[in-house]
This record gives C-alpha cells, sequence and structure tokens, in this order.
C-alpha cells in the first residue's frame, strides 16, 4: 500500500506539471484537417491473472472517412489500476502503436475523456504532450469527475448539446450525434477548442452509429485484435 501511494505521489506530480501546459484554444484551421486517427485499447487478463492490452489506431480521410491505414500493438500493463491516472496504463501502449504508422495524422480523436478528468489529465490530454498533435476525447459514458455532478441531457434532436459545468468551470459536453439516440461525452485533449471538438466530432458521425467513425472503428479492431491474441496465446 505504501510504494502504491508513493507511485501515486509521483504520477500526481507529472500530471501537474502538464497541467499548466493545456491548450482550450484552436492551433488549426479546420479546414485544412486531411487526416484523423482514432483511438482506442481493450483488456483483457490471461491465465495467471496477468493484464494485458492492445492498442489499435485507426487512421481516416477526415473528407471521405475512408480508412488510410490501422496499425496496433499489444503488451502487458505495468501500471497498477489507480483512479485518475488510467492515462500513465495507457500511454506507453499508445505511443508505441502511434510510432507504427505510415502516416501523420493532423488530429488523434480518443476513445475516452481529456479535459473531463478530476485534473484535466485524462488519456486524451496527457498524450498529447507526447504526440505533438491537437487531440479530442469522445467518450460513450459520463466520467463523474467530482462523484456528485451529474449532466443535463441535451434535446432528442441531432446536434443539440449540454456543457458539463463543475465549479463554474466547462469540463465538456453531452453532444446528441444522433436524433433520440443517447449522447457522447465530448472533451478538449489539448490544443482544440471545445466548439471545434465538438464540429469535428459532429462531421465524423454516420448513419450506422451515433459514435464518430474513428473511434468506432478502433474500438471495433480493438476487439478483433485481443479475440486474435487471446486465441494465439491459448494455443501456445
Amino acid at each position: 500500500m505504501e510504494n502504491l501511494k508513493e507511485i501515486q505521489t509521483d504520477l500526481l506530480k507529472k500530471q501537474n506539471e502538464l497541467i499548466k501546459k493545456i491548450n482550450c484554444n484552436d492551433t488549426f484551421d479546420i479546414e485544412e484537417i486531411k487526416t484523423i486517427a482514432g483511438v482506442d485499447l481493450a483488456y483483457w487478463n490471461d491465465e495467471n491473472n496477468n493484464e494485458s492490452a492492445v492498442c489499435c489506431i485507426v487512421v481516416l480521410d477526415f473528407k471521405s472517412h475512408t480508412i488510410v491505414e490501422k496499425k496496433h500493438c499489444s503488451g502487458k500493463i505495468e501500471v497498477p489500476y489507480m483512479p485518475g491516472f488510467l492515462a500513465f496504463r495507457e500511454l506507453p501502449l499508445v505511443m508505441k502503436t502511434a510510432e507504427l504508422l505510415e502516416s501523420s495524422p493532423d488530429i488523434f480523436m480518443f476513445d475516452g475523456n481529456g479535459y473531463l478528468h478530476p485534473r484535466h489529465m485524462g488519456i486524451a490530454t496527457h498524450a498529447s504532450f507526447y504526440l505533438n498533435k491537437p487531440t479530442i476525447g469522445v467518450a460513450k459514458t459520463y466520467f463523474c469527475v467530482d462523484k456528485k455532478t451529474d449532466y443535463t441531457e441535451p434535446d432528442k434532436t441531432a446536434g443539440s448539446f449540454t456543457d458539463i459545468i463543475i465549479n463554474n468551470e466547462v469540463y465538456g459536453r453531452v453532444l446528441r450525434t444522433h436524433t433520440d439516440v443517447k449522447p457522447v461525452f465530448v472533451s478538449v485533449g489539448n490544443n482544440i477548442s471545445l466548439e471545434t471538438a465538438s464540429q469535428i466530432t459532429m462531421n465524423l458521425v454516420e448513419k450506422e452509429s451515433h459514435i464518430p467513425v474513428p473511434t468506432r472503428l478502433a474500438d471495433l479492431q480493438t476487439h478483433i485484435e485481443r479475440n486474435n491474441l487471446k486465441s494465439f496465446s491459448e494455443k501456445e
């Protein structure tokens, strides 16, 4: 337990150093975006209860939504689970997978949170400092960062939204991407505004799903790769 506290203290120090560098303003022109990458991870435990994960990154053409490339990388998770420090578990695999990319995406969209985090340091924000690209967090479920503030449902029409405000600060946005379908939860990662992050999310939603295409495809690919890896491991 003492060792875990020491780890948390060290990780908290790193988060506090990065918080000062978060930029919630656009550093690019949306008209110049050519490609966007969706990022997701899937976990599993082996027969010895060792935790592993696979990260998948799917790069799309921003306008046509066609796949440019997709890469994956798997490995053991070395950092123990601690609430508020999930990014430290995922970042090593995210970076290893990003290094495999043959293209250089203009933006990275994560299946998870960014600024919508107790210290504004969700994976979408944390990873931006290492990817050196603007990032967006789009989560399928709501993360109640202060354990008491619920969100307000937006109108039922597509494009409607309500902002998630905690202690008079906007942490993220509840965005209805399909009419009469549950919303997604958008947050700034880094070097992008919430308005632009929301606009990009809406631009990347198709009729098949209320989840934007980059993270939907990355999520589907993680399940495929996880099943392949688990099957291979069981045969050994």
